[in-house]
């Protein structure tokens, strides 16, 4: 039960960034520096209270994960901006289920019992009808419709998941292979935050406006950061697949969020093609979470 009410901590932490950062304001290039400004002043007392030692190695793989990083946050904050909240959160958070499940199959072998591939390709095809429904549009809500962009929204979601996806691998798989370096959340976080930093000024072309809604941005950041400690506790109080099945738990509060804290308007129809999506997701993300309990 304490690793479950841990796991809650993250989802809501994550859940929230979206729309707290759009309810905040600014343009995705000052929301990303703003969270990652947040993220490092988190990181840096996490280090100061900690002391853990950091290698040349561990240091390089995060700062390149950070950067990664802030490819897919800034890509996911772009996303937000053209399609909404609502619609980009569930999209984005499944894509990187989906990609970065295909990616770890077949690249990195990670399922290897005949039950994990079954419930796993059941998983992702779940996962993608969620996609649909999440993103499926009514015609007659032409309030919204005259304020979004899909294409460049889906364009944004596209480089947003590569970064997030590349990230993950590289944390959990190239750095083993690569560096044959073990780290855990707490020791990487401040590496990782100063790539954030440089990853931000890098997606924003060096050209940021240090206006109010940067500093404003950086309790997201310091929201992500707590998510990334009740994250691991969690994992050790209750195991990685509860950790995990419930982290990913947070579209539901991102997709609430945007129409109840944003002003998303949506038509009844679009209010139940959202809950179709948001049930088949987390019915996908929970037997992802049972098929990575097996391996």
């Amino acid at each position: 039960m304490q690793g479950v009410l841990l796991a809650l901590v993250p989802m809501f932490a994550w859940g929230s960034i979206g729309f707290v950062a759009n309810k905040f304001g600014g343009d995705a290039k000052q929301q990303t520096l703003g969270m990652t400004l947040g993220a490092f002043v988190f990181a840096l007392i996490v280090f100061l209270f900690r002391m853990p030692t950091l290698t040349w190695q561990i240091f390089l793989i995060g700062f390149i994960g950070g950067l990664l990083w802030a490819i897919g946050q800034f890509g996911q904050f772009n996303s937000m901006k053209y399609m909404g909240v609502s619609v980009a959160s569930p999209l984005s958070s499944g894509s990187q289920l989906v990609i970065g499940g295909l990616i770890g199959v077949f690249a990195f072998h990670e399922w290897t019992k005949q039950i994990q591939f079954i419930l796993g390709f059941i998983a992702m095809a779940v996962l993608v009808v969620g996609f649909y429904f999440s993103a499926k549009r009514d015609p007659e809500n032409a309030v919204v419709e005259e304020g979004r962009n899909y294409t460049k929204g889906l364009t944004a979601l596209t480089y947003s998941t590569f970064g997030y996806v590349i990230y993950v691998i590289l944390f959990n798989n190239l750095a083993v292979l690569w560096f044959n370096v073990h780290f855990d959340t707490l020791t990487i976080i401040l590496p990782m935050s100063v790539g954030m930093i440089f990853g931000a000024l890098v997606m924003g072309r060096f050209k940021i406006k240090m206006e109010k809604y940067v500093y404003q941005n950086m309790i997201v950041g310091a929201m992500w950061g707590v998510g990334n400690i009740f994250m691991l506790m969690a994992a050790s109080a209750a195991g990685n697949a509860i950790a995990f099945s419930f982290s990913q738990l947070g579209v539901i509060i991102s997709t609430i969020g945007g129409i109840l804290f944003l002003g998303e308007k949506k038509t009844k129809k679009e209010l139940v093609y959202v809950g179709i999506g948001i049930v088949l997701f987390v019915t996908g993300a929970i037997l992802l979470a049972i098929v990575k309990s097996k391996g």
